[in-house]
């Protein structure tokens, strides 16, 4: 099936990042990624964003949908077959609040997401973001408000080069139901503008888990909010791998 062109507004999107022992990060990766670091540190997080108008390309913005979504990331870079260099995400767990992109992810466009409950609280730059899975696996909870300020305690030496780090992963890799194929999808937007989130609170079952992140592994590093992007969503060409657990196929394709 050809899959089509998914256009829409990104109406906010916030990017939660963690610093990581890059050798525990790695264990959650299949081949051929390895983590893409920064100052000597894995950079991983999650994705929350509410997207508006979603629809096909060429269709009107007012028969779109709406939807509250979140992506478990990790920045990756890996090499193709021919030695050339990409980097981008890799996307170990999507959840939304949309039955349309549960029944929908995978097939009419590219990415499988787990249903989950969401309760968002956005006023005037304040956010309370809390999400939970319906198979209870995963919990999140963020508090922060719009900021100018830049954390010092970040790896990043300012909001500009946090900017120009994440501007990069744009082609992310998503995991399926498939223990061996990973769904590429590609972000286009309109412009890239973001701001720093000053965080007051932040939980995170995934990020949590002493099993992927024992102690002093994992610590909270910044978090950037982007509002008002149009955007498209391009399916991009699949990888075949092996999962990390997953056992090898027995007969070669």
């Amino acid at each position: 099936m050809r899959i089509p062109v998914i256009k829409g507004l990104i109406k906010r999107r916030l990017l939660i990042n963690f610093r990581a022992e890059p050798a525990c990060v790695q264990k959650l990766l299949p081949q051929p990624f390895t983590p893409k670091l920064h100052d000597g540190h894995a950079v991983v997080g999650v994705c929350l964003i509410r997207l508006e108008q979603i629809r096909p390309l060429g269709l009107p913005s007012l028969i779109g949908i709406s939807s509250e979504n979140a992506a478990h990331r990790i920045a990756v870079q890996w090499n193709d077959p021919a030695g050339a260099r990409h980097e981008g995400v890799f996307i170990p767990r999507r959840d939304t609040g949309s039955f349309l992109n549960r029944v929908a992810g995978g097939r009419l466009f590219p990415g499988e997401h787990h249903p989950a409950t969401f309760s968002v609280a956005d006023v005037h730059g304040h956010i309370e973001l809390s999400m939970r899975s319906l198979d209870g696996s995963v919990t999140l909870r963020v508090v922060g408000d719009d900021s100018d300020c830049w954390p010092a305690t970040s790896c990043f030496r300012s909001l500009t080069e946090a900017s120009e780090f994440f501007e990069k992963g744009s082609l992310g890799y998503s995991s399926t139901h498939d223990a061996h194929r990973l769904d590429g999808l590609l972000l286009r937007t309109e412009g890239w503008r973001l701001r720093a989130l000053s965080v007051k609170e932040v939980a995170s079952s995934f990020f949590s888990d002493p099993q992927k992140f024992p102690s002093g592994s994992i610590l909270f590093d910044h978090a950037l909010v982007m509002r008002d992007l149009n955007h498209e969503w391009h399916k991009a060409e699949d990888l075949y791998t092996l999962m990390p657990g997953a056992h090898s196929p027995s007969t070669a394709t």
